[in-house]
């Protein structure tokens, strides 16, 4: 199985852009946590691919499709995106608003289907804690919230699995300090990549892993 994660800094973590696979192309992240586990477990079942760019909004990930999704014709695509969408318009006045980021988004997907029929599809809540990016203007940054509104949305429409991530955060956070986890309120320190990678994996496990292994017995002889 072919999985590639698509998304902004959070997935791109240090990538080394020039590697596919391996561990220098899986930067530091959550990429990284979640490619170990699946290829520790079977390493000849799994193909990781990350085309995380930090700084992309919907419409950088939308303009790139085709180079970076399409041509490597992926059984799963992980998407994780809409921070940026928020924090670009708040410090730059360059952000995507809330219906232009669900229609690109909702282009994203009915144009990668119409290309591969088969695609399986996980979509991964942006978040946000008070941290050093985003404690001076933290009300407007909480306006993530309504693109995750948006992401679980189009998740049910078409009947995508959902990763929930923002209540996560959340907990960790009261528990011990938002600092851990996200480091400036934004980006996974390696607690928080490994939080976000558990959350992924219970899901793929749920909702792709279970799935795929229905329809092998099924055709099995």
């Amino acid at each position: 199985m072919k999985i590639l994660f698509f998304g902004d800094s959070i997935t791109d973590m240090g990538r080394n852009r020039d590697t596919d696979g391996r561990a220098f192309g899986y930067g530091v992240g959550y990429v990284n946590s979640v490619a170990s586990t699946l290829t520790y477990e079977n390493p000849e079942q799994y193909e990781i691919i990350n085309r995380g760019i930090g700084g992309h909004r919907i419409v950088d990930l939308y303009a790139r499709i085709k180079a970076d999704v399409w041509n490597h014709n992926p059984d799963l695509i992980s998407i994780l995106i809409g921070i940026n969408d928020v924090w670009h318009e708040i410090y730059g006045g360059n952000g995507v608003d809330l219906k232009r980021f669900e229609r690109v988004y909702r282009m994203l997907i009915e144009d990668t289907k119409e290309q591969l029929p088969n695609v399986k599809f996980i979509l991964c809540e942006p978040f946000v804690l008070k941290g050093s990016a985003t404690e001076e203007r933290f009300e407007e940054f909480l306006e993530v919230k309504k693109y995750a509104a948006v992401v679980k949305k189009l998740a049910e429409e078409y009947g995508i699995p959902f990763v929930a991530l923002q209540e996560k955060f959340n907990e960790v956070a009261a528990k011990y300090s938002a600092v851990h986890y996200l480091y400036d309120g934004v980006h996974p320190d390696v607690a928080g990549g490994k939080l976000i990678a558990e959350e992924w994996l219970k899901v793929f496990r749920a909702e792709i892993e279970n799935s795929l292994e229905k329809g092998l017995k099924k055709f099995a002889v």
